[in-house]
């Protein structure tokens, strides 16, 4: 049996409570000695009391995003294997982590044994089924949308300037979920 300090440390942030401490518990069950926080300020302090070897971080949180944590872990200690995960997925937010420092992007609902699959995960997988589906106006829109934010650094009515939309309209649009394909 590993004792706490023979296991991995393991940072997970998420902001919502009962999902964080379930998959916390499974973590825990796989070996991890698991840290959690709410926000990505809770994540940063964490982190830089001691740095994790791992990392599961939610895309969407209220504040900063989870890609601001992204970086932060990263810039801290870039031996940290990240992983986002996410029930906003979207081509550009997955573009994004990895070029910050994550891993892998999961898209939610996923399970701890997906989680500590990714985290093994150190190349591409050229077998990955490519979808033949064209995708819909809708999530075109939304991943545009996405681009031109993060673009924007999360400024929402320079964002709303650049697509020629009223803030407002923009704001209507964020608060919905993202388009299927």
């Amino acid at each position: 049996m590993n004792t706490p300090g023979d296991r991995p440390t393991l940072l997970l942030v998420d902001d919502d409570a009962t999902f964080r401490r379930v998959l916390a518990e499974a973590l825990t069950v796989r070996g991890f000695q698991v840290d959690t926080a709410g926000t990505v300020e809770e994540g940063v302090v964490r982190a830089q009391q001691e740095s994790p070897e791992y990392a599961v971080v939610d895309l969407h949180m209220p504040g900063p995003s989870g890609l601001d944590l992204v970086a932060r872990l990263h810039a801290l200690d870039p031996n940290t294997r990240i992983v986002v995960l996410t029930g906003y997925a979207s081509v550009a937010t997955a573009v994004e982590a990895v070029k910050l420092g994550a891993v892998h992007y999961l898209a939610k609902p996923a399970d701890a044994d997906q989680i500590v699959a990714a985290f093994g995960r150190t190349e591409g997988d050229p077998d990955v089924p490519i979808n033949a589906r064209v995708l819909s106006v809708a999530r075109l829109e939304w991943e545009h949308i996405q681009q031109v934010l993060r673009e924007c650094g999360g400024n929402i009515s320079e964002t709303a300037r650049r697509l020629g939309m009223h803030r407002r309209t923009l704001q209507r649009k964020l608060a919905k979920r993202p388009a299927r394909g």
